[in-house]
């Protein structure tokens, strides 16, 4: 029988789970993983910001995180930097001024106690029932949204000029991309923390790409491969007592791995040219 901060951590693992198998797929077929370490490093001022002023460390990190997309979308059609550049310098910036603004926080009169080592690796073995109950409302709303926008979003990563031409709404549907990476990046703070959120949207994406033959199949195997891996990784953890979050990205990584080199078996469902 498992012990109740154990349960807690299997849902919040699985909300996770849920959340990031079709996003990462979006986030794979159109290369934005340094776009993702940019807003995960970041949100590290979103945490800052949320316990300095009280509104919440999820609120917070979701609007920062925004602005953050935005900025970087407004400052790469300017092309004073190549985006690689650019995508590095607001990861490693937003990492550092994040730690700086938590210390300054953290000696604030106000006597808050910050732990470092939860934000920046997760900590999805102290989840209350409440981060549980925030985690899986997040993740149905994503999951919503993207099946709302999945044609045009898909649209997009084929040919961005061709869903222009065809009228589909790619502004709007790109904004609301970043408005669900922010969100996927506040809620995965708790689990895997911001320095191994990319990871969770990469890895199983990248891991099903290997059996899917089509966008859909894809998605779907890569919520497979990422509940998975949080039950793997949550087995390290009590059996082993590893830590939690790393082992959860570990145990996906292997999984890649295998994938990789053909030692699991090989299923195609139809093509798949994305």
């Amino acid at each position: 029988m498992m012990d109740d901060f154990m349960v807690r951590a299997l849902f919040a693992g699985l909300g996770m789970a849920v959340a990031v198998g079709p996003l990462g797929c979006l986030v794979v077929w159109r290369r934005m993983a340094y776009f993702g370490d940019a807003l995960s490093h970041a949100a590290l001022l979103g945490v800052a910001a949320g316990l300095f002023l009280g509104t919440g460390i999820t609120a917070s990190v979701v609007v920062l995180g925004l602005v953050v997309a935005l900025l970087l979308v407004a400052l790469g059609r300017q092309r004073l930097v190549a985006a690689d550049t650019l995508l590095g310098i607001f990861s490693h910036a937003g990492l550092s001024f994040g730690m700086i603004a938590l210390a300054l926080v953290a000696s604030d009169a106000s006597g808050i106690r910050i732990d470092l080592h939860s934000f920046l690796f997760g900590d999805i073995l102290s989840v209350a029932k409440s981060d549980v109950l925030v985690i899986w409302g997040g993740a149905c709303c994503v999951v919503c949204s993207l099946v709302f926008l999945w044609r045009v979003l898909v649209a997009i990563t084929v040919s961005r000029d061709l869903a222009l031409v065809e009228g589909l709404a790619v502004w709007r549907a790109e904004f609301l991309f970043m408005i669900l990476m922010a969100v996927v990046v506040a809620l995965a703070i708790r689990t895997t923390g911001v320095l191994l959120v990319t990871a969770m949207l990469i890895v199983p994406a990248a891991t099903a790409r290997r059996f899917a033959g089509t966008p859909e199949a894809m998605a779907f195997l890569s919520v497979f491969f990422a509940v998975l891996s949080v039950l793997c990784g949550l087995a390290g953890s009590w059996f082993w007592d590893l830590p939690a979050g790393p082992s959860i990205v570990a145990a996906a990584t292997v999984f890649c791995f295998l994938a990789w080199a053909s030692l699991l078996p090989r299923y195609r469902i139809g093509r798949i040219s994305l």
